[in-house]
């Protein structure tokens, strides 16, 4: 069976209950595969991620096998900005969170089966950048959002979830946790080397990867923290703007883009 989320956030969870840690979140628009069903929650897996969790049955709106594939040949708009607003069939107010996807999307309305959004403020997209300044204005909408682990908005997102979400904006598919993240793109050896919107990744005392974050040039690296802020980087790993301590170790630097 498929779903697809038609609130703003949907929390994915590790176990079956409100109280258990929130691994991820479901973006409004994201579809994702039924892996299992109770009479309360579904065992749900985002295609997008392959990430599976469990997500509150009332979230989720089940799809029929001709409404799914409907949607398998529709491409959707995907939010740019950290919060849009819209309203329902209800004309109740919703806000969207960047990374959401509008299936159907037409002249600022978008149709999800029986229902329509419509979008009350526009988005800017700026010619001529290059890539990599795309991709870092992109993270800078997010600057001083708070960490919360599992997030995914500008409410409160984790460090792995910052760079999973500006590169979907960006059209670039990315898996959830960096240590998946890390799998991708080409090594650059030197931070000399370093152009805007590389990846830089960062282990921990057993030499794991646990942090990640987008170089704006190759002295400072935007990244989420306690909050989104951007720090100074050298060879060693990040500098805390705050202390002048080393906060993080690098590991290695990618080239996605």
């Amino acid at each position: 069976m498929t779903g697809i989320v038609t609130l703003p956030l949907v929390p994915l969870r590790t176990s079956q209950s409100e109280q258990s840690e929130m691994i991820s979140q479901l973006l409004f628009g994201e579809r994702v595969e039924i892996v299992e069903t109770n009479e309360h929650w579904l065992l749900v897996k985002n295609p997008n991620d392959m990430l599976e969790g469990f997500a509150d049955r009332r979230m989720i709106k089940i799809l029929t096998s001709e409404q799914a594939q409907e949607f398998t040949y529709t491409t959707p708009h995907c939010v740019s900005v950290p919060l849009l607003a819209c309203t329902n069939n209800e004309n109740e107010n919703m806000i969207l969170p960047g990374g959401s996807l509008l299936p159907n999307y037409v002249d600022g309305k978008s149709v999800i089966i029986d229902e329509t959004f419509t979008i009350k403020t526009g988005e800017q997209a700026l010619s001529g950048e290059e890539a990599g300044d795309h991709f870092c204005r992109l993270a800078k909408q997010y600057l001083n959002a708070p960490y919360l682990w599992g997030g995914k908005s500008i409410l409160g997102i984790d460090a792995s979830g910052l760079i999973q979400v500006v590169f979907s904006i960006g059209g670039i598919a990315l898996p959830r946790n960096a240590a998946q993240q890390v799998e991708f793109g080409q090594v650059i050896d030197f931070l000399s080397e370093v152009k805007a919107g590389d990846l830089a990744f960062f282990e921990n005392a057993d030499c794991k990867i646990n942090h990640v974050g987008i170089m704006l040039n190759p002295n400072h690296i935007i990244h989420a923290s306690g909050y989104v802020k951007i720090d100074s980087i050298d060879y060693q790993g990040i500098i805390s703007s705050t202390t002048g301590e080393y906060t993080h170790k690098l590991r290695v630097i990618k080239r996605i883009i």
